[in-house]
């Protein structure tokens, strides 16, 4: 079978102004949600046509909708009028982790959902219990069979509100229970939600179609069920992940590289650690400034990740790839996936002195530069972490699997090129199953 691949010539340093990319984790929950309205359309502004999205669409239109994706644009139009089965083909959630955000939307508009066992990628536990026991909490009848699949009837007309806590502040899993509890009877209120940018900006979405939300932006959320939601028209935040990436590459090879319409208070502790690091940072309310001379040092980091607004997990594989060419030891804790050090072994590769001690700390020497190498990525931010590496690296390198990297950054070879990357996409043959999908 044929493969994506990205060749990179690095050591070039980056410059120009590009424009940040819409969130991927916003809008999975906004195309999931876009099933419940019985008429009209939805329309999403700024949709990048990466891979995750298509699956999302692909999802929709097998439950019934009627779905555009105008790629030039980066519209989406969708409408639901036609929804007719809750039932989700295990083709598509087996790959693709995503379409656990379709519970809620399946529960609320048909009154079921059958899920299919979803696949995703290794990099630690990510159970989906926080929907079973919220839903269940809301009334509705919740069995999980042995396979993975989940089964939610509600044997009501409607949900009902109810007192919900999550142990962790899960994003799909506060999304996911924001949608039950929007179209339910009476009051929910959800403690420690998730206050990750991309569930405030959901939380606008579910507002404008009309549901009763409090608190948005806390860790408390109180919801007043209202009978229905409405179809609208929405532009979802840019992606803070995707920015993450651009500003890391510039500053691991040097270079001096502007975002537009970016969110800088998104990303306020990631530019916090990169200013530690040495790294010049400007911003203004809607762009964020990264530059730094070639030569320049840069400085080791200590890192622990956290729910926001702690240090993303997401970024975490990028920030180590950045510490890789550091004047001392940097030290980087990850505590939300115990799997996502899957990016190890590639920066291994290419010449980093990295070693993940018994208590699970990366611990991560500097050295004098990365080298080029051929490699594969693990995961999306893996994939990710190695197209940061390749672009500061002396020499070709050759990333595999880069249909992980398609996942979440549209066209990453033009971004990258428009600031004077010098990389491109092959094809490739290879063996190898498909990838899974987070």
């Amino acid at each position: 079978m044929s493969d994506i691949a990205f060749k990179i010539n690095g050591g070039k340093p980056l410059s120009g102004h590009i424009q940040a990319q819409r969130s991927k984790n916003a809008i999975l929950p906004m195309i999931a949600t876009a099933l419940i309205p019985k008429e009209g359309q939805t329309v999403l502004h700024g949709v990048p046509d990466i891979a995750d999205v298509r699956r999302a669409l692909e999802l929709a239109t097998l439950v019934g909708a009627e779905v555009e994706h105008d790629r030039e644009t980066h519209t989406v139009t969708i409408d639901a009028s036609n929804v007719n089965t809750g039932t989700l083909p295990v083709d598509i959630t087996e790959r693709f982790r995503g379409s656990v955000l379709f519970l809620g939307p399946m529960i609320t508009r048909l009154g079921y959902v059958r899920l299919p066992g979803i696949g995703g990628c290794d990099i630690g536990t990510r159970k989906i219990d926080f929907h079973h026991r919220g839903f269940a909490r809301l009334g509705a009848d919740v069995d999980y069979l042995e396979d993975g699949t989940t089964i939610i009837n509600n044997p009501r007309e409607r949900l009902v509100g109810s007192q919900l806590y999550l142990d962790l502040p899960s994003h799909t899993g506060t999304e996911n229970l924001l949608i039950g509890a929007s179209l339910a009877t009476g009051t929910t209120i959800i403690e420690n939600a998730s206050v990750e940018p991309e569930v405030i900006d959901f939380c606008h979405y579910l507002a404008k179609m009309g549901a009763n939300i409090s608190g948005i932006g806390t860790r408390r959320l109180t919801i007043e069920g209202v009978e229905e939601l409405q179809a609208v028209e929405y532009t979802p935040i840019p992606d803070r992940l995707v920015a993450g990436l651009l500003l890391m590459s510039a500053a691991l090879v040097g270079g001096d590289i502007t975002i537009r319409d970016a969110e800088p208070e998104h990303l306020r502790l990631v530019l916090a650690k990169l200013d530690q690091m040495g790294i010049g940072i400007d911003t203004t309310p809607d762009s964020i400034r990264v530059r730094r001379t070639p030569g320049d040092i840069i400085n080791p980091i200590n890192i622990m990740t956290e729910f926001y607004p702690g240090f993303p997990t997401d970024l975490q594989p990028c920030i180590a790839a950045l510490s890789t060419v550091a004047n001392g030891k940097s030290f980087i804790r990850e505590r939300i996936f115990e799997n996502r050090y899957d990016f190890v072994d590639g920066l291994i590769e290419m010449g980093a002195d990295i070693i993940i001690s018994q208590n699970n700390v990366c611990i991560v020497n500097g050295v004098k530069a990365l080298k080029a190498a051929n490699v594969r990525a693990a995961s999306i931010r893996a994939g990710a972490c190695l197209v940061l590496a390749g672009v500061g690296a002396e020499g070709e390198t050759l990333i595999e699997n880069g249909y992980q990297i398609d996942r979440g950054h549209e066209a990453i070879e033009v971004q990258l090129q428009q600031l004077g990357g010098r990389i491109e996409r092959i094809v490739t043959e290879t063996t190898l199953p498909e990838p899974a999908l987070l």
